[in-house]
């Protein structure tokens, strides 16, 4: 009876495994169906330079901060957040409270200014009063560096995602394919969906493919939320108490100093080390977002500057009430998934969402099936979520490179709008490939963690460019590069010789051991070396143009001749 019992108990299990493969692969189709139909109908509306750039600049307030949560509220946030509470409790919090607290500093000190400054890009208010070459080729190199890292988030995100999704774990295959030729094919997949959103539909077609994953995202987070607490009689000390007895670390599940300034004992100096790391990880996150260039080219979609306001006051709400929502969902998934089944699937805990969606599926709507359904559908708006970011970073990726670099640097103001928007196009296909090869040797690591490196790197190059551009009448050309350049450069190559690239198990390359740098986020140390150079570039520089200056701070108030 026994073995009787074991057969049927595999068959069901089975059985379940190729509901969840049929459901889940129909919903991505019937996604992306949709989503390709907005993207074709969108080009259709496509034929300027600012329909593909900027939207036609004819989204509303609400519009665009929809827009712009669906942008913000990546994979990082839906898959790492929820990974990393579950896996290390109070520690995981951290990165919500960071990349909510951000969102104040892009709203007082950049989202208005630099919508009424600039036309398409970052390096429009950058290269206004200053010469145009040096700084749009820095400003090129910035935005494509900090939108690669963070689309090896969203790579990363997807590869694990799927190989849960079609039960691909070690040891199985799916189509011939074991667990990692399946993620590599996911992640070429990805990347070259997100490459059709951008070369077809442009800005108005990537728009609406980020409203529709709000809307997706927020219902599927709340669902889940409702569940979760509805399992612990909406009592959430029960489910916090649950979550750190199933954690197997009791009490310091819910305390400071898991994860993240850890002390360890005999050890002051690596105990140091832990310490500076959290704080350089908190600088990144509450000074990343004003830098990332996929937010801030979403200011321009909006017709006004009472409406950026307006776009950011309604991403505030969106993304805070999204943030609270991980909550439940991290700590959920430690109490009823385990960190042992989350690790088992994705060592950086990148599948503890699905994974607590599919447990929820099973206890509330009819077993197997169920848990099948939820899954499928949860996981169908995270890879929706997915899609919709990397085509944002794609397109101002590109948009940066074909605004910037070649219609500015190379052809010297002299290109055609035609000629713009076709190397724009083609330039997505470039940045699609390399960030495809990239994400490949990330997969081990954790994509809210990716995200805070990108975080990082922004806010090293992009921000003190921006705010000294914005606020201080004796910058200059030569303070502008140094910035970009200095800031960017020591970010990255503190990272490569960090243990996020070699030296630790869980590295890029963990083989390999070239590190000597002992924080994994630069934060500390890049970000203010970024404001030094462009401190240092800008004094020893007599560049000064006191009238443009004046004709900047006048466009940053009123809007007035910006477009």
């Amino acid at each position: 009876m026994k073995t009787v019992h074991a057969v049927e108990t595999f068959l069901a299990a089975e059985a379940g495994d190729h509901t969840a493969r049929n459901l889940t692969i129909t919903l991505f189709l019937v996604f992306v169906a949709v989503t390709l139909g907005i993207t074709i109908w969108a080009s259709r509306q496509t034929k300027t330079a600012t329909d593909f750039y900027a939207g036609g600049r004819s989204f509303s307030g609400f519009q665009n901060g929809m827009a712009i949560g669906g942008d913000y509220m990546s994979a990082a946030s839906f898959l790492g957040i929820a990974g990393i509470i579950a896996l290390y409790g109070y520690d995981g919090f951290l990165y919500s409270i960071g990349f909510l607290v951000a969102w104040l500093v892009a709203l007082l000190l950049v989202a208005e200014l630099l919508r009424n400054s600039g036309r398409y890009t970052m390096a429009d208010v950058l290269a206004f009063r200053m010469r145009q070459r040096p700084v749009r080729t820095a400003a090129a190199v910035s935005t494509i560096t900090v939108s690669i890292f963070y689309l090896l988030a969203q790579m990363v995100g997807a590869g694990a995602l799927v190989a849960l999704l079609l039960g691909i774990r070690p040891g199985t295959t799916f189509l011939g394919m074991d667990a990692d030729t399946a993620k590599v094919a996911t992640i070429i997949m990805v990347g070259t969906l997100m490459i059709i959103y951008v070369t077809v539909g442009g800005m108005k077609g990537t728009t609406y493919v980020q409203i529709v994953k709000a809307f997706l995202l927020m219902g599927g987070a709340l669902l889940m939320t409702i569940l979760v607490l509805a399992k612990f009689n909406f009592n959430l000390s029960e489910l916090l108490g649950q979550a750190a007895a199933a954690s197997g670390k009791g009490s310091a599940f819910l305390e400071p100093g898991l994860r993240y300034g850890v002390e360890v004992a005999g050890n002051s100096t690596q105990t140091f080390y832990n310490k500076v790391d959290l704080l350089s990880l908190g600088i990144a996150l509450v000074l990343g977002t004003a830098g990332l260039p996929h937010i801030l080219i979403r200011f321009y979609t909006v017709p006004t500057a009472k409406a950026a306001r307006k776009s950011v006051l309604w991403a505030i709400g969106i993304i805070g009430t999204f943030y609270l929502l991980t909550l439940a969902l991290g700590f959920g998934a430690a109490a009823l998934v385990g960190s042992q089944a989350i690790t088992a699937q994705d060592k950086a805990g990148n599948t503890a969402a699905p994974q607590l969606a599919e447990a929820l599926g099973i206890d509330f709507f009819g077993g197997e099936l169920g848990g099948a359904a939820l899954l499928a559908i949860i996981a169908a708006v995270a890879f929706a979520t997915i899609l919709a970011v990397v085509a944002g970073l794609t397109l101002a990726s590109s948009s940066s490179l074909a605004h910037d670099f070649y219609a500015n640097v190379l052809k010297k103001g002299e290109a055609s709008e035609r000629q713009e928007v076709r190397v724009a196009r083609i330039s997505a296909l470039g940045i699609g490939a390399v960030s495809i090869a990239l994400s490949i040797y990330a997969q081990n690591l954790n994509v809210a963690f990716l995200v805070a490196l990108a975080f990082a790197v922004a806010a090293s190059g992009n921000l003190p460019a921006i705010l000294y551009s914005l606020f201080w009448r004796r910058f200059n050309t030569s303070g502008a590069v140094w910035a970009i350049y200095g800031g960017l450069l020591s970010a990255v190559l503190l990272v490569f010789f960090s243990p996020v690239v070699s030296g630790a198990a869980t590295s890029m390359f963990p083989d390999h051991d070239w590190q000597w740098f002992p924080l994994s986020n630069p934060g500390i140390l890049s970000i203010p070396f970024g404001f030094l150079c462009g401190w240092i570039g800008t004094v020893i520089s007599k560049e000064h143009d006191e009238d443009k200056y004046a004709e900047l701070e006048v466009r940053a108030l009123t809007g007035s001749g910006a477009h």
